[in-house]
Order: structure tokens, then C-alpha cells, then sequence
């Protein structure tokens, strides 16, 4: 098989990797603005950061339509993806259940995603935002559910106008996105119930 179609294995120990990934994954969105690890020993395929390829490999599968960047969907992730979760590549960023998007990146904004519905608001889209860093960027002040009072993160390399998409996904709770930042080994995560403000 020549080397640009051979792709990367996944879990070594699908059971053992896939529940502590998911304890990592259950922390961070239950303890937003906390930096979790989700270390699992795999080489992510070209785009997608360690911490992003474990949370798909944990979370998605055939039942789990995954948006991807036209770059990253029609190469080495997307064939990791698809071999792997059996997961749909979808186009249409509403369709998916988990997406993943350069921080950086102008589109697609994250009021684009499935938002939920009156009847089932569990059904949003987790939005994956992999970003340069997690440390030594432009302070965020969170608060609300999982947080005592409120806390500090310091993305790096978030879009302009990000941090308002945030404060309008928030203020359509119960509705509205879950967002995960991932960088190398790491996430952070923002639910939809938390409030983000700029540090002032």
C-alpha cells in the first residue's frame, strides 16, 4: 500500500483508551475552563490534533455525522475517520453531530451548526475549535454551571468576533453548541450553559 494511502491505527486498547478519553471528554465539559488530558498514545492523522482525533475516536461513530474542513475532510482525517468511526463526512456543517474547526479560520460560524431543538436540545453539534494554544493568549473571564464563582483561560489564536459567537450560543441555552478547544494533548471545554466574557 503506498505510504500517502496507508492510515494511522487508532486505540491500541479500544476499551481501556476509549473509557479514560471519555472521563477526560465527561471533565471538561462538566468543569469548563479546567485543562483536561486525553493522551490515548495515538498518531493523529495530518490535521487534527492528539486531543481531537481521541475525542472522535471516542465519541463518533456510524450514527454520528462528523463536519470536517474541505481540506482535512478529503484527506489523510477524513479516510482516518471513515476507517475508523465508520462515521458519514457530512458538508453541510448543520448535519453533524461533531464537527471540528480551525480557530483561526473566518467560517463556518458556529450559529451554522445544529443548535438543538425545543424537544431535543441534546442533539446540537460539539464543536472541536483546535487553536495554537491553550495558555499565554487574550484572557476569558467563564462563568456558570461546573464553575465555583468564575475562572480565567487563555486561548491562543481565536477569531475576531469569536468570544461574542460564544456569549450569543450561550444565550440560547437550553439550545446552542457545546465547543471543546484542542490543542496537541489537551481540551478545554465551553458547554452551551457558560457565560464567556472578555477578561476585563
Amino acid at each position: 500500500m503506498p505510504a500517502e494511502t496507508m492510515i494511522a491505527p487508532g486505540f491500541a486498547d479500544p476499551v481501556f483508551q476509549s473509557q479514560a478519553a471519555f472521563r477526560a471528554l465527561l471533565a471538561a465539559l462538566s468543569e469548563p475552563g479546567t485543562l483536561q488530558s486525553v493522551a490515548a498514545e495515538i498518531a493523529p492523522p495530518e490535521g487534527l490534533a492528539t486531543a481531537t482525533a481521541t475525542a472522535l475516536l471516542t465519541l463518533a461513530d456510524y450514527e454520528t455525522p462528523v463536519w470536517l474542513p474541505e481540506a482535512l475532510r478529503s484527506g489523510p482525517a477524513g479516510a482516518w475517520l471513515r476507517f475508523h468511526c465508520a462515521a458519514a463526512l457530512v458538508g453541510t456543517p448543520a448535519e453533524a453531530a461533531f464537527a471540528v474547526i480551525d480557530g483561526l479560520a473566518d467560517e463556518p460560524k458556529l450559529s451554522t451548526f445544529n443548535l438543538g431543538t425545543d424537544q431535543f436540545p441534546d442533539r446540537s453539534t460539539t464543536v472541536i475549535v483546535q487553536v495554537p494554544g491553550l495558555e499565554g493568549g487574550p484572557a476569558l473571564t467563564l462563568a456558570g454551571p461546573g464553575i465555583l464563582g468564575s475562572c480565567n483561560i487563555a486561548p491562543q489564536g481565536l477569531r475576531p468576533g469569536f468570544t461574542d459567537e460564544l456569549r450569543e450560543n450561550g444565550a440560547l441555552y437550553p439550545l446552542g453548541v457545546d465547543v471543546l478547544l484542542a490543542h496537541g494533548e489537551s481540551l478545554i471545554g465551553l458547554p452551551r450553559s457558560t457565560q464567556v466574557e472578555e477578561a476585563r
